[in-house]
């Protein structure tokens, strides 16, 4: 969606169309699961804080400035919802894969019919990138999800985080050195244990 098509729908939803926020919900539900899970590593936590996000928008909607972009905006409510879950509860249970109900780049093979070996791969590759993500800050976690997860621009991350633009650079820039770090560091994921 670009960015006048988002202008167009933020116009609805400020005049009030309940179609508009109808297909918002829609259309980013999955998304706002999405980094509200890879925020929490936990599937009812991450329910709980988009229920909680999209009450935060509806009440919210008049307060979205022309020309601020729709998904930022989603996304910084997302963010700030799942911070807030997360100061409330100083321990809080880490699942071991994502969940069936959204879908992140590494969930699904681009190979219509891949072999087991790629399969078997690409779930190692992901759950080794979950257990390295675990490993880093909240703030470096979040600015990895956006930018790789989410594809946002580093200006947009900036706006949903409230940082600088330096900032978010430092952020991706030290993630993706501890992420190389930690698959370096791993034995590759087809070992003679791995082979289907």
């Amino acid at each position: 969606m670009n960015r006048e098509e988002e202008a167009r729908w933020a116009d609805r939803l400020i005049a009030g169309d309940p179609s508009a926020f109808r297909e918002l919900v829609e259309a980013y539900q999955r998304k706002v699961y999405g980094l509200a899970f890879e925020m929490t590593r936990n599937h009812a936590d991450a329910e709980d804080i988009s229920q909680i996000t999209f009450m935060k928008i509806h009440k919210a909607i008049g307060t979205l400035k022309p020309g601020y972009g729709l998904s930022t905006w989603i996304y910084q409510i997302t963010h700030n919802a799942a911070l807030d879950h997360l100061r409330k509860r100083p321990f809080y249970p880490k699942e071991a894969a994502a969940s069936p109900a959204h879908a992140l780049p590494f969930d699904e093979p681009s190979d219509p019919a891949p072999r087991p070996e790629q399969t078997v791969e690409a779930a190692c590759l992901r759950r080794r990138i979950d257990e390295a993500l675990d490993k880093f800050s909240e703030r470096e976690r979040a600015v990895f999800v956006l930018r790789h997860y989410h594809d946002l621009k580093v200006r947009e991350i900036a706006q949903t985080l409230g940082v600088s633009l330096g900032t978010v650079k430092s952020y991706l820039f030290r993630s993706i050195q501890k992420l190389q770090k930690e698959l370096d560091g791993a034995v590759p994921c087809l070992g003679q244990g791995d082979r289907p």
